[in-house]
Parts: C-alpha cells; structure tokens; sequence
C-alpha cells in the first residue's frame, strides 16, 4: 500500500514501508549496479539479490568490532533496525521482487544484460549513470557506503562460501531458506 492508497479495508492506516515502494527499490538497485561499475564487479541475479538486500542491511555481516561498524553508523545505519519481519523473510521477499524490480531497469534502459564468463549479468548503462548520478539525499549517499562495504566483502565470494555465509548471515533455518530456493 502506498500513501496515496488510503486507508485499508479494515479502516486502518497501514503502515508505509519504502522497500515495498518499486520506485524505491528501482533507485536502491540503481545505485548498487552505479557501486558495481564504479568497482569493476560484476553480479548476476542471484549475487545481485544478496548485494542489494545485504546493502540495505549491512549490521547482518557488520558487527561492532569491525572497523566498518563506526563507518555506517555515521552514513546513517541504524544497528537495530525497526521490522517485525526476520532477516530470512525480508531477504525472501526481497529475492521475490529483484527479476521484476531489474527487468523494469532494463526496459527504462538504465540496466542491461550482458555476459561475463559465461554467466547473465546485469550492469548499469551510460543512462542509468546519469540517472543514478542525480539521486543525492543522504539515504543515496548512505546506501553507496554500505553497497561499497559489502560488495568489496561479497565479491571476492565463490557462489556456495556466498550462500553458506548467507544462512549464517541470515541467522535462519536452513529448511527456511531452502524454501526460498538459496
């Protein structure tokens, strides 16, 4: 639900969650794909799903005894974030919407899809640099800082040391996740 929809059926005000606002996470993943190029990375949709929700929730990987910790606080992450939601059904959730949130990226031709040794991958285009160019709020700012931090972390990654670290990560089930196709 958005502001605009009005009260819910029950006549109550649902609470507005940005990350369920495709505006939202069309900008977020513009900027973790403007992170990726700036670095020379490269991710497909599934390394691209976990950078995108490990971004927007770094303290999952980040501990205070991380030199990285004092870095996103100051970019504005709160280690303690407000969610009724586990880690494991925000991460499911958000994997459910990244085909559709990247396949619009591309239509607008801000993204496009290549391959890199041998695998589909998604990158920014010139447009999409433009564009993701102008988002300047501190949340932008904030989220670069913590795409950088975690990407240089994920990147350097195998696929199965990602997902088992993933998991631990997650603090979930391994049945759970499962069920969620990781």
């Amino acid at each position: 639900m958005t502001p605009s929809d009005g009260p819910a059926k029950d006549g109550l005000e649902s609470a507005f969650r940005p990350e369920d606002d495709t505006a939202f996470r069309l900008a977020q993943l513009l900027l973790l794909l403007e992170v990726i190029h700036t670095n020379g990375w490269s991710a497909g949709l599934d390394r691209l799903g976990m950078l995108d929700f490990f971004a927007a929730n770094p303290f999952l990987i980040v501990n205070e005894d991380d030199p990285a910790y004092k870095r996103l606080v100051l970019a504005g992450f709160a280690a303690k974030p407000i969610t009724y939601a586990s880690p494991g059904q925000r991460f499911a959730t958000r994997r459910s919407r990244i085909q559709h949130d990247l396949s619009l990226l591309v239509s607008y031709e801000l993204a496009k899809v290549e391959v890199s040794e041998g695998f589909r991958t998604f990158v920014i285009t010139p447009k999409g640099i433009s564009v993701s160019l102008e988002l300047k709020s501190l949340y932008a700012d904030s989220y670069r800082s913590s795409a950088e931090i975690i990407g240089s972390r994920l990147h350097r990654l195998s696929d199965k040391k990602l997902q088992e670290n993933c998991r631990s990560w997650l603090r979930a089930d391994p049945a759970l996740l499962d069920l969620y196709g990781n």
